[in-house]
């Protein structure tokens, strides 16, 4: 097995947990997103580069770019859908 490239985290959000509204956090079952994943979002939906720019950016490579992308959309839609809280770990 080859050994994991660093990659360039260039944002660190100030807010690390979501919740639906109404809900005690108790009841909730939770998705974690890593900073890998919230850096894609970023980078693909706000800054609006597009895959290639992104993965130079994050210093991998266009595949595995997607998948943390894909990875972060399955997290994301899975919280939305089910009602699931999501907490950005570090």
């Amino acid at each position: 097995m080859r050994p994991r490239m660093l990659r360039r985290i260039r944002f660190n959000p100030h807010v690390k947990y979501f919740k639906p509204r109404g809900i005690p956090l108790k009841d909730l079952l939770e998705v974690e997103l890593t900073t890998e994943e919230v850096e894609a979002l970023r980078l693909k939906n706000i800054k609006n580069l597009n895959q290639v720019e992104c993965a130079k950016k994050m210093n991998t490579s266009q595949s595995t770019f997607q998948r943390i992308l894909s990875s972060a959309y399955k997290k994301v839609s899975e919280a939305i859908i089910e009602g699931k809280s999501i907490k950005i770990k570090d």
